[in-house]
């Protein structure tokens, strides 16, 4: 099963990196985030994507033309300008690079993999959000209800600190750390899509998946949620990839399956 990796976007928020490269590049570490996204699918055995570029599209053409040469051991041969590849520590992956244009919507890049696709089913999230999802699960769920897409939701951690006292005095208890958002559940990607999905972008390159698709999809019965009580983060800003980072430095990256 091939997975989709939306990584197109201008990462306007990021203006500064941005300038030089595409949002799916800015590194957690030293690899960047689309990397770890792609680490996460390949612990659960899913080795084949298929990278929707745009903006700078080429600064990710770039990185995966010379990864296999970056993580292997060589010896060159100058007076012949001969290299001999001794030992490699890259991933068994298959990357397709689809240029999607510019100024496409989520919807619209998505569509243009249609012919790459064919008739099968496939994953899809986006290049800028990690989380330790169990993606085996997640398929097993997505085939067991039989619908044309399931959705991953988490709950959002809270913007604020929270506050416990009591009702009746008000005596304050204690101070809770950015405790779980208010019950809802959000979009988190980490989509599993059967070919029908594609028959719900309609409105060609324009089209936000996000929006006609996932509510029309809604409408008919064909969407489900799956519920991820685990770690989950999206890369959306600054102070986001300084959080992100802290905690790989600090070995507690919980999206570290493999």
């Amino acid at each position: 099963m091939k997975t989709l990796l939306l990584a197109g976007g201008f990462g306007t928020r990021f203006s500064e990196e941005t300038e030089l490269k595409p949002k799916p590049m800015i590194t957690i570490g030293t690899n960047p985030i689309l990397w770890h996204i792609m680490k996460i699918y390949s612990r659960y055995g899913f080795n084949d994507f298929v990278v929707l570029l745009g903006y700078k599209g080429y600064v990710i053409k770039e990185y995966f033309v010379n990864y296999f040469m970056h993580q292997s051991d060589l010896e060159i041969d100058l007076s012949n300008n001969q290299v001999k590849i001794l030992n490699t520590k890259s991933e068994p992956w298959k990357i397709t690079l689809l240029d999607t244009g510019l100024n496409t919507m989520t919807g619209g890049r998505i569509l243009q993999a249609k012919e790459v696709i064919g008739d099968e089913p496939f994953m899809l999230t986006y290049g800028d959000g990690v989380g330790n999802v169990n993606i085996q699960e997640l398929v097993t769920f997505h085939k067991n209800h039989g619908k044309a897409v399931t959705m991953t939701t988490v709950q959002p951690e809270g913007r604020f600190g929270g506050v416990s006292f009591d009702e009746k005095s008000g005596l304050v208890n204690n101070f809770m750390e950015k405790p779980v958002g208010d019950g809802g559940w959000i979009n988190a990607g980490f989509f599993v899509c059967e070919p029908a999905a594609f028959d719900y972008i309609n409105g060609g390159l324009s089209t936000v998946w996000e929006k006609e698709p996932l509510e029309n999809l809604a409408k008919d019965g064909e969407l489900f949620s799956y519920k991820h009580y685990g770690f989950w983060k999206p890369m959306d800003t600054q102070r986001d990839n300084k959080q992100l980072n802290d905690l790989w430095n600090e070995n507690r990256a919980q999206w570290k399956i493999w």
